[in-house]
């Protein structure tokens, strides 16, 4: 089993502590390995077995309760003296959940921990009858990092990176050696994505331009839209789908993290801007199902690698802007801002100028970096850090 450093020491942080930890993210992504991990983590802290509850609701070695008084009186009757680890995996499975949660919550001898694979999980009653007594962990696909050490010293470090990019970091793909298999593998999790949590959610939902928008983003992945712009784009591209049903397709797949949106916030006026933002994807193997090994952009796919980074880094992550001039991201937290700007190579003397030109618009004393596949060139402009993007992406 993949270890997933940043995750347990978030569990390991938040243990005891009298709030619910919620674990959320793509299907398929590690939710499940890390309850694992950590039901391993409290047997060797000397936790006893009859002081964890352990249940995963798409298991069929159990049949578990599916409605919440069942699940709850079933649970309470499996508790030891005194406290105790509940871990409820993809608990959205059992009707009327929140009941069971809030019930489980209340009492002094449960610490609980919940995961589910889509934002309706935290939207609606569950988060208005926790407001304020729970925690977020927002799980995504490996890292760079985690991915490379599922892998012997002696594998190249450049050519796993290019296969991550490629396919992305769900953590199944790194028993797969072949394309087809990947792609198999793949298509599996992101059809059951759509045909279990979107369809069966929008029943009425036109599959067909659902998935055309959904290829036209992984297509166009950090570029400046909007949803009419998208819908002009698909338009231009021969499949009239309009802004409005642009807007439920977007929706769809940023509730099931498959796709993320980054705001445009202006740098030197310290505030969001509502209109313009960017998508990224949730996981790059969803752009290699949907377009296919040809369509691949090095450039793209390593802003977008570079995001979920910021991402698993940082509080929160916009895009920046500064007059006219774009800085890639603007990634915050209670340090305060963090700017890089990400290119693949910058040995053009016209690309550095650009590419710096940006960062050196900014006026302030915070980090700035940019980050490169180059292996050489100058690795500070006049306090702006440049980085090789690969062994940034390795830092600890």
């Amino acid at each position: 089993m993949i270890e997933r450093p940043r995750y347990m020491e978030w569990l390991e942080r938040w243990k005891d502590e009298p709030v619910i930890k919620v674990i959320t993210g793509l299907r398929r992504c590690g939710k499940s390995s890390i309850l694992e991990l950590f039901r391993q983590h409290l047997s060797a802290q000397g936790v006893s077995n009859d002081n964890i509850v352990s249940i995963n609701f798409e298991s069929l070695d159990e049949e578990y309760p599916l409605k919440a008084k069942p699940l709850y009186d079933y649970i309470v009757q499996s508790l030891g003296h005194g406290l105790n680890y509940v871990l409820l995996d993809e608990v959205q499975h059992v009707e009327n959940f929140e009941r069971a949660v809030d019930a489980l919550a209340l009492r002094d001898d449960v610490d609980l921990y919940i995961t589910g694979s889509n934002a309706h999980m935290l939207s609606g009653e569950l988060a208005t009858l926790l407001t304020g007594r729970y925690v977020e962990l927002r799980m995504l696909p490996l890292s760079f990092a985690e991915f490379r050490s599922a892998w012997d010293e002696g594998v190249s470090t450049e050519v796993l990176f290019m296969r991550y990019l490629n396919y992305g970091g769900m953590p199944y793909i790194v028993r797969l050696n072949d394309d087809e298999s990947i792609a198999d593998y793949l298509g599996g999790v992101f059809s059951t994505i759509i045909v279990k949590d979107i369809a069966t959610r929008h029943p009425r939902m036109n599959m067909r331009s659902f998935n055309k928008t959904a290829a036209f983003l992984a297509d166009n992945i950090g570029n400046i839209s909007s949803q009419a712009k998208i819908s002009r784009g698909l338009t231009n591209d021969g499949g009239k789908v309009s802004a409005t049903a642009v807007a439920e397709y977007v929706n769809a797949l940023l509730k099931n993290y498959l796709l993320f949106r980054a705001e445009r916030y202006n740098i030197k006026g310290r505030e969001y801007l509502e209109t313009l933002e960017k998508y990224y994807l949730g996981d790059l193997g969803f752009r290699f199902w949907l377009l296919g090994k040809t369509k691949q952009d090095v450039g793209r796919c390593l802003e977008n690698v570079v995001y979920l980074e910021l991402l698993r880094r940082y509080r929160s992550v916009a895009i920046g802007k500064i007059g006219e001039r774009e800085v890639d991201f603007v990634a915050s937290d209670q340090a305060g801002p963090h700017y890089y700007q990400v290119s693949q190579t910058v040995m053009e003397s016209a690309t550095l100028e650009r590419e710096l030109s940006a960062l050196q618009s900014i006026r302030d004393d915070y980090p700035k970096t940019l980050l490169t596949l180059d292996r050489i060139g100058s690795s500070d402009h006049n306090g702006i850090k440049q980085k090789n993007v690969i062994d940034w992406l390795l830092e600890a």
